[in-house]
């Protein structure tokens, strides 16, 4: 909340800063802004020298002209002087416009008198500002000393001199693009770490490392630009460090994102860059730290810190492009969103770092922001896209999961009653059997035929009861009718599809692996039934980062399907009472839907085998005779 509150406090002042700079309605002058484009420039050896000593010496000023050429800064030198003729002053309110001025210190002098003094003690050397202008200085020799130890040095862009108003209005265009872009990234990123705290955690990895990467992103535009050093001087030191650490957090998230979307990639490599990314950005991190207490280390980390991040993001680059090819040729939508971002971000990004050192580092990266500007674009439609779909699979899987759970209360009820059934059968079926073996003895002995028709009916009936009993224990036997050949493979598929929403709202995954086609005989249904009871057993009984790991596979003649979970688990009573009528850990559970898996699996002439140590897990293995695909 405090970054927020800073965040808001910011935006206001940047308000009122360019309110203060809008308002005024000075007279304004008819004449245009006129532009500075010769100056001489003269190294200097000697960094206490004046501006007296300066303007005497002839014969070391190199005159420049805008556009062409620009002298080579010699080897040890660290500092110079510009001078240049201001033109004559015809505005109300003349203002001087330096827009690219590359130096760590800097002083200006008009009439040999200090008018502007910057000094920083980190290595940011760009440099615009605007200077007043009072019209006693018309045709005034401006002298500029500039100092800087980044191997940049001088003035790179010609000068503009007008009206206030018309200028300043240009000059701030130049930031407000760079403060309102990286702003407003900032903005949405917080917003999306936030929201990330309400999502469930299955959503977390892909949003955390999401924001992560616009902030990131919104970070070295905001930072990169010289709105904060010149206009908030005393914030300048920690905003060139954050644009360090944004540059470093930038690849590491970016390819986490990436690993989320995509998996691995191909033979691992999003993976094992994504590792070496993230060793990178540790050392330059701890290297960074160090270098804030001694500035000779400093020097070292600048110039590894730019060449490992130019050739992070031309490696990165090729490395998603040729990953992103492999799965766009397989038809996935998401790489090909993604790809039409990444080329344009690869092509700006290279362009402009090929040409900031074909420029010896003078060039001003600037076209940059907008290429990754794209690329996030695609990142987020990438990512509302699979909320979308996983919340349409959700909706889809839990209307199949309430036909599915319908059907087991359904028959969890009917093995209920079957139950019952079968006791009360087993208990009426002898008495009757008495009854009727009594029937028929008197049966014989009757002499009168009107009695002989009264047993032969009292007999029907019985026998009648008989076969209604026989129906009942009948119904209380899982017959497997219309039996076929079952792929387990495809069995496993459908209930992943069907248990995959529950387990996500648990906090869970599930992990299936099936790679080879497993044949059974049995009833499709049936088979389902018994699989879900127990997986939805596995499911109920997870913690936190839970996971049921299954697996099918052939042994001596037979097929094994094993499911495993980091739950709960059991201890030996518990063990040995499972598959006992109405014994259940459940609160509301009937002990019935593990009785009816029992019934089931031994219907298909198989076993099921329980292992569990509390605390620690359960482990099921299920055991069916194999059968031919035939």
């Amino acid at each position: 909340m405090k970054v927020l509150h800073k965040f808001i406090i910011f935006l206001v002042l940047l308000f009122m800063i360019s309110s203060f700079l809008v308002i005024p309605t000075y007279a304004q002058s008819s004449s245009p802004a006129i532009a500075i484009t010769e100056w001489e420039m003269m190294w200097e050896k000697d960094p206490d020298s004046t501006v007296q000593d300066a303007s005497s010496r002839q014969g070391e000023w190199i005159k420049i002209n805008f556009g062409e050429k620009y002298p080579t800064l010699p080897k040890d030198i660290h500092a110079a002087w510009i001078r240049f003729n201001l033109p004559e002053l015809v505005w109300s309110v003349p203002v001087l416009a330096v827009n690219k001025l590359y130096a760590q210190d800097m002083k200006i002098y008009m009439d040999e008198q200090i008018v502007y003094d910057s000094k920083r003690k980190y290595a940011y050397d760009k440099n615009q500002f605007l200077l007043p202008l009072n019209l006693s200085a018309s045709n005034s020799t401006i002298y500029i000393k500039v100092n800087s130890f980044t191997g940049r040095l001088g003035l790179q862009e010609q000068l503009m001199v007008g009206e206030y108003q018309i200028v300043s209005k240009n000059y701030m265009i130049r930031d407000l693009v760079d403060v309102i872009l990286g702003a407003a990234l900032i903005f949405i990123s917080i917003t999306i770490l936030v929201c990330m705290l309400f999502l469930n955690k299955t959503f977390m990895k892909g949003w955390s490392s999401l924001g992560t990467v616009i902030l990131s992103v919104g970070l070295m535009i905001l930072t990169y630009s010289p709105f904060v050093h010149i206009n908030f001087s005393e914030y300048g030191r920690i905003s060139y460090y954050m644009f360090d650490i944004a540059s470093m957090l930038l690849m590491p998230s970016l390819f986490i994102f990436i690993e989320k979307v995509f998996g691995r990639g191909p033979y691992g490599l999003i993976s094992s860059f994504r590792k070496i990314q993230v060793v990178i950005t540790i050392i330059s991190t701890v290297w960074l730290l160090i270098s804030l207490k001694w500035e000779s280390v400093y020097e070292l980390y600048a110039y590894v810190s730019v060449f490992s991040f130019g050739l992070s993001i031309i490696v990165g680059n090729c490395l998603f492009i040729g990953s992103l090819i492999v799965f766009s040729r397989k038809g996935n939508r998401d790489a090909i969103i993604m790809t039409s971002g990444l080329i344009l971000f690869a092509a700006i990004g290279a362009s402009e770092v090929l040409w900031y050192f074909a420029s010896g580092k003078l060039h001003l990266m600037f076209y940059w922001k907008f290429g990754i500007l794209g690329f996030l674009i695609s990142l987020i439609i990438i990512l509302a896209k699979q909320i979308s779909h996983n919340y349409e699979q959700v909706v889809k899987y839990s209307k199949q999961l309430e036909v599915f759970n319908n059907e087991l209360q359904r028959s969890e009820k009917m093995e209920m009653i079957s139950q019952l059934a079968a006791s009360i059968a087993h208990e009426v079926r002898n008495p009757l059997q008495v009854t009727r073996g009594f029937l028929q003895l008197l049966g014989s002995k009757a002499n009168n035929e009107k009695d002989k028709s009264y047993m032969i009916i009292a007999i029907d009936e019985l026998d009648r009861a008989s076969e209604i009993i026989t129906d009942f224990l009948t119904f209380a036997k899982p017959q497997l009718e219309h039996t076929s050949i079952l792929n387990i493979k495809e069995e496993l598929q459908q209930i992943e599809g069907i248990l995959v929403p529950l387990a996500t709202m648990q906090g869970g995954i599930i992990n299936v692996n099936t790679n080879t086609d497993l044949y059974v005989r049995g009833n499709s249904s049936k088979l389902k039934q018994a699989l879900i009871n127990i997986i939805k057993n596995s499911i109920e009984s997870l913690t936190d980062n839970g996971v049921i790991d299954i697996q099918a596979y052939d042994y001596m003649e037979e097929v094994l399907i094993r499911i495993k979970d980091n739950g709960e688990g059991m201890n030996e009573a518990d063990l040995m009472r499972l598959g006992e009528p109405y014994y259940s850990k459940k609160s509301k559970g009937t002990g019935l839907g593990l009785m009816v898996t029992f019934r089931i699996i031994e219907a298909m002439q198989g076993k099921i085998i329980f292992k569990s140590t509390k605390g620690v897990g359960t482990e099921v293995i299920i055991h069916l005779p194999a059968a031919d695909q035939k």
